[in-house]
């Protein structure tokens, strides 16, 4: 049996995830569609590290990978914050969720064309980042009970916003080489939106530390960049 059958199987693990997600969300289990959402991230960072551990990899394993995380990260996320929230502002709900996943799609055809030019960051927000930002968030919502009509139009401009940030220029931190300057101000000010996540969603503490991860890594690179632009750092 050839051993690229254990990265892809993997990969295929991400788009089952992603398409469970979507039965799920689209017959009212939220829930266990974000879960998915976020057991589809596990796949997704299994496959490329097997594959390098293997020594198989290969041009077909990567378009593969893009591929089930469109789903699984562009269009499962979409139809998630779409079934939450998005539903009950109508035409501005669809042009939110279908304005994800085309950022989405964006967001990888844009990865794909620069990995050898692209090196130490990410451009703009990874798609999963941006899924499991969705994902992690609506378990939140749901384990402390916050009602979003309180915050109104205010839902489908975040989602956008998320969306915009995968496609933006923005250098977000990949961990794997020598990238940008990480400055102490950007740090400082994660950590800030962590713990304030954490305060507001002690009811539901372990949902409030995954979305707190996504959303101070978020907003990390969106301050650190700035402040290497201005600086002129790199």
């Amino acid at each position: 049996m050839s051993k690229s059958v254990i990265p892809n199987a993997f990969t295929s693990a991400n788009l089952v995830f992603g398409m469970i997600s979507i039965l799920c969300t689209f017959n009212g289990n939220l829930t266990f569609g974000a879960v998915c959402i976020l057991l589809a991230l596990v796949a997704d960072g299994l496959d490329g590290r097997t594959a390098r551990a293997l020594g198989v990899s290969s041009e077909m394993g990567k378009e593969m990978d893009s591929l089930c995380d469109l789903v699984s990260f562009g269009a499962a996320p979409a139809m998630l914050a779409y079934k939450l929230q998005l539903a009950d502002f109508g035409i501005v709900g669809c042009v939110a969720a279908i304005f994800f996943a085309l950022c989405g799609m964006w967001r990888l055809a844009r990865f794909n064309v620069n990995t050898t030019v692209v090196h130490g960051y990410f451009m703009g927000l990874a798609i999963p980042a941006g899924g499991c930002l969705i994902a992690t968030s609506t378990l939140l919502i749901n384990a402390v009970g916050y009602n979003l009509d309180e915050i109104s139009y205010a839902y489908p401009v975040i989602v956008m916003v998320v969306a915009y940030l995968m496609v933006s220029t923005v250098h977000y931190p990949d961990f794997k080489g020598d990238g940008e300057k990480m400055n102490l101000v950007a740090k400082v000010v994660a950590a800030a939106v962590f713990a304030s996540i954490l305060w507001m969603g002690i009811d539901g503490i372990g949902y409030a530390i995954l979305f707190g991860i996504f959303a101070s890594y978020a907003i990390f690179g969106i301050v650190n960049h700035s402040i290497n632009l201005i600086s002129g750092s790199k």
